[in-house]
């Protein structure tokens, strides 16, 4: 059965150091390349934040051979009761999850591998405490999702297939947990109504970008550069840590990709 806990409850972290290789990430349009030096900066950021929330994060090495793996979201889905390896949707990626599955087999009793041949990133993939959302996008096809759902129920949860909204690289691109019946999202994707179960707190016009904001225990991590929408939160209440994204920003990723969160049990 899943852990009574809350969802964004962890104690635990898995992240991947960037790549020099890092400044030829995958990107949509016309983008200038990050420096190594300025997502290396920002990742180092993100671990101190993490482990000030309390969480005890696991760091492995760089990958030179996949410009995107410092993404460790995308390649992995992590809960208490196991870890499923997925199948990246870009043919550049499709080597991650091998690479990081002796580090989840030493982690987890249970982790089970994406049947069948379609793909799933874990970007398109939000847990709630009623169940794990899968987005339908150019990087989740039907038949991965569908596969991740047998996994999913596998491991005592429910899953349920949802619209990512065109043109948008993820899911959680456009939206992020806030609370156990607040969700922080686009415009474009509440309209959707996929989200008509929840409290919706609505990105300010312009700001699309900090919609992929990272609950974790206490704090709510939230990209730096965007004021309307921490001046927003801040003033609901939340406990906010304005973290820089500009850098990871150029390579189309947001603050859930660079980790794999979960709570375990005993410590």
């Amino acid at each position: 059965m899943s852990s009574p806990r809350s969802v964004y409850h962890f104690n635990s972290a898995i992240v991947r150091e960037p790549s020099r290789s890092v400044v030829d990430g995958l990107r949509a349009g016309e983008h200038a390349s990050p420096t190594y030096e300025g997502v290396k900066a920002e990742h180092n950021d993100y671990i101190a934040a993490l482990r000030e929330a309390g969480v005890r994060v696991t760091i492995l090495p760089a990958l030179e051979a996949f410009p995107d793996s410092i993404f460790v979201e995308d390649p992995a889905l992590v809960f208490t009761e196991g870890a499923i390896l997925l199948r990246p949707g870009a043919a550049s990626r499709v080597g991650e999850p091998a690479a990081i599955a002796p580090a989840l087999r030493d982690m987890f009793d249970t982790v089970l591998d994406l049947p069948g041949q379609g793909y799933v990133d874990g970007g398109d993939v939000l847990t709630t405490p009623k169940e794990v959302m899968i987005g339908l996008s150019a990087r989740t096809d039907k038949a991965g999702a569908e596969a991740l759902a047998l996994c999913i129920d596998k491991l005592g949860r429910k899953a349920k297939l949802v619209a990512t909204p065109e043109g948008v690289l993820h899911f959680k691109t456009d939206c992020s947990l806030l609370d156990e019946e607040t969700v922080l999202s686009t415009a474009r994707l509440a309209r959707s109504g996929v989200f008509k179960d929840f409290k919706q707190i609505i990105i300010p016009e312009g700001e699309e970008a900090a919609a992929n904001a990272l609950r974790v225990n206490d704090i709510l991590m939230v990209p730096a550069e965007h004021p309307r929408t921490l001046d927003m939160l801040d003033r609901l209440g939340y406990r906010i840590v304005a973290m820089k994204t500009a850098e990871i920003g150029r390579i189309d990723a947001g603050l859930s990709c660079l980790s794999l969160r979960w709570y375990r049990e005993g410590e």
